[in-house]
């Protein structure tokens, strides 16, 4: 295990037991805490990998299923093997009864869709008997199939029953893609509605040590079973600052009604100190490569949000650079996620937990490699108080 370390400082005296551990960065900046295979993130370069593939040209050449499998059994499947692995996973996507029932009484009590999720998450595994990975006796990758296939059926689940509109069963003859835009919709998408929405699942699987990743990690150290740790990593992933940014993004569109408009509300923005959603990243210091691909995408299916993006995006870019100098604030992936998601046809209250619909796969592969090679993570802290009798 590598680390990226400061000398160690006591904030009281030579004598408090915290003089003796290595002190970190804030917000373990820079700090390398475990190995993995599963993929990595150089933000210097703008480019981010699964495995040895590079993620972005995995997103515009295979199948979400292709990915998902290259994340469970850690190769590129064949032709054969992916069709295989399609209608291994979708055998999945049926919730039980139970959790349906749940979904219904989480839509009546007007829940907030990822707060639902959690719930109907936690009773699924509940329902299918997931434990702690110390004595769960069915393989724990497929148990990470079983959980991901189905979460999409309850994202869209919680969805439609909110809305007082039937709830839909998962067709087995649809991609995981096709048939959640179908289950939440209502409607059968287009072939270019599931192009795109695929590009944005595979790009959003995993991404390094983010906060969600490593919430989930932290509770598989414990023993914790697999459903804990992707109920612990769906609290994580709702802060705005990590997965709650897309809508936020339409949010700022909508207060702009043409783009003779926006210097106008980006200088006003900036210098009332406000935060400009989808830009900045804690890693990336070159291009996100997420947001360039999103960006194409975007373009190609245009609409008033993808104009209002395109148009808005190096107007943004220029008053950053006047208004934050040194700070290197680049386009991240949520600001073109949020057209390309309103362009397939979802609602924006489903933008974080359609990401979630993703990154769970990432979150359950990182679960089952901390697992596989474990110990319980639990750093120290410094106690700054008023010094103890």
């Amino acid at each position: 295990m590598k680390q990226v370390t400061e000398k160690a400082r006591s904030p009281l005296n030579s004598n408090d037991e915290s003089s003796a551990f290595t002190r970190v960065n804030s917000g373990l900046d820079g700090v390398v805490v475990a190995d993995t295979s599963i993929g990595g993130v150089r933000g210097s370069e703008g480019f981010f990998h699964y495995g040895p593939h590079n993620a972005a040209v995995l997103a515009e050449t295979r199948t979400f299923e292709e990915v998902w499998h290259l994340f469970v059994e850690r190769q590129i499947p064949t032709a054969a093997q992916a069709a295989a692995f399609r209608t291994r996973a979708s055998q999945h996507r049926q919730v039980p009864d139970s959790v349906l029932g749940l979904i219904d009484v989480l839509a009546g009590a007007s829940m907030q869709p990822m707060n639902g999720a959690r719930a109907a998450l936690s009773m699924l595994g509940d329902q299918l008997g997931v434990t702690s990975w110390l004595d769960d006796l069915v393989p724990t990758p497929e148990r990470s199939v079983q959980l991901a296939a189905a979460f999409p059926t309850i994202v869209a689940a919680l969805w439609r029953a909110s809305q007082g509109l039937e709830v839909l069963n998962p067709d087995p003859s649809l991609g995981l893609a096709a048939d959640y835009l179908r289950m939440v919709t209502g409607r059968t998408p287009s072939a270019d509605a599931v192009a795109a929405l695929e590009r944005y699942l595979i790009l959003t699987i995993d991404h390094g040590f983010n906060a969600s990743t490593f919430t989930a990690r932290v509770i598989t150290s414990t023993g914790g079973d697999l459903c804990s740790a992707a109920v612990g990593a769906l609290g994580a992933l709702a802060g705005p600052l990590h997965g709650g940014a897309p809508s936020r993004v339409l949010d700022m569109f909508d207060q702009i009604s043409d783009l003779s408009d926006a210097p106008r509300w980006i200088e006003r923005a900036l210098a009332s100190g406000e935060v400009i959603m989808g830009f900045g990243h804690r890693i990336y210091r070159a291009d996100d490569p997420r947001a360039a691909l999103l960006r194409r995408t975007a373009a190609e299916m245009g609409g008033r949000y993808a104009d209002l993006a395109l148009g808005m995006e190096p107007m943004i870019l220029e008053a950053l650079d006047r208004h934050r100098p040194g700070r290197d604030l680049r386009t991240n992936v949520e600001y073109y996620a949020s057209v390309v998601l309103d362009g397939v046809g979802l609602p924006r209250q489903l933008f974080t937990p359609t990401f979630a619909v993703s990154r769970l796969i990432g979150w359950l592969a990182h679960a089952c490699e901390q697992a596989a090679a474990n110990r319980i993570i639990r750093p120290q802290s410094a106690y700054v108080g008023p010094t103890p009798a």
